[in-house]
C-alpha cells in the first residue's frame, strides 16, 4: 500500500445531534463499506487518514523513514483487523490512532535511545488548523515538543497538532480525561518555561 502522502487531513466526528457534514458522512459510509470487505473503500480511508497518522507517528519517533514504515504497518494491521471496528467514523479514527499509539510504544520499548528531530522534515508536514489558546505559536510548539516526556508529548501532539478533543485522546492513549488535562497543563508549563528562557538569552 505504498503511496505518496497527500494533503488530505480527514474528518473528525462530533456527537452534536446536527446533520453530518457531507465529508464526515462520506467517511462513515466508507468505514461501513470497508468493514464489509470493500478494499477500495479502505483505500479511500487510507487517503483520508494517511497524513494524520504519519504526522502523529513522526512527532513520536522523529525519523522520516521509521515513521513511514510504521504508518504502513498501522494501515496494514487496520485492514486485517477491520472487522473488529465499529462502523462509525469517530470510532474508526480513534481505533486507527490507537493502533499507531501501540506500535510507537513498542518502538520505544525496543529502542531506548535519544533522537534529534529533523526540523526540515517537520517543515514539510501539514500545519495544525487548531488555534492554540496560549502564548505559544506553532513553531514554538514544534521546537519544544521533542524535549517533552513521551506521555506529555503524545497529549500535545494529539491535542494541538492533530486537533483532537480529550474524549478521543482518552480512547487513543487509555488515560482518563482528568489525567490528560494534567499532562497537558504540565507540558504547556514546560513549553512556556522553555520559551521564556529562550527569549531571555
Amino acid at each position: 500500500m505504498k503511496n505518496k502522502r497527500n494533503n488530505s487531513v480527514g474528518e473528525k466526528a462530533h456527537a452534536t445531534g446536527k446533520p453530518l457534514p457531507p465529508e464526515q458522512d462520506k467517511a462513515i459510509r466508507l468505514v461501513k463499506r470497508a468493514i464489509g470487505g470493500d478494499f477500495a473503500a479502505f483505500g479511500d480511508l487510507y487517503g483520508i487518514y494517511l497524513d494524520r497518522i504519519y504526522r502523529y507517528v513522526f512527532y513520536q519517533v522523529k525519523d522520516k523513514m521509521t515513521a513511514e514504515d510504521i504508518t504502513e504497518e498501522v494501515f496494514l494491521k487496520a485492514w486485517k483487523a477491520i472487522n473488529s471496528c465499529k462502523g462509525k467514523e469517530q470510532t474508526f479514527s480513534s481505533w486507527l490512532y490507537r493502533i499507531a499509539h501501540n506500535r510507537v510504544i513498542d518502538i520505544f520499548r525496543s529502542q531506548r535511545k535519544a533522537q534529534t528531530i529533523d526540523m526540515e522534515t517537520v517543515a514539510e508536514l501539514h500545519h495544525p488548523t487548531a488555534k492554540i489558546e496560549t502564548e505559544l505559536d506553532h513553531q514554538e510548539i514544534l521546537d519544544g515538543v521533542a524535549d517533552l516526556p513521551p506521555n506529555q508529548r503524545q497529549v500535545i501532539i494529539l491535542k494541538f497538532i492533530e486537533d483532537l478533543d480529550n474524549r478521543e485522546i482518552e480512547r487513543i492513549i487509555g488515560k482518563s480525561q482528568g489525567a490528560i488535562r494534567v499532562l497537558q497543563t504540565r507540558a504547556l508549563a514546560k513549553l512556556r518555561e522553555k520559551l521564556s528562557n529562550g527569549r531571555e538569552k
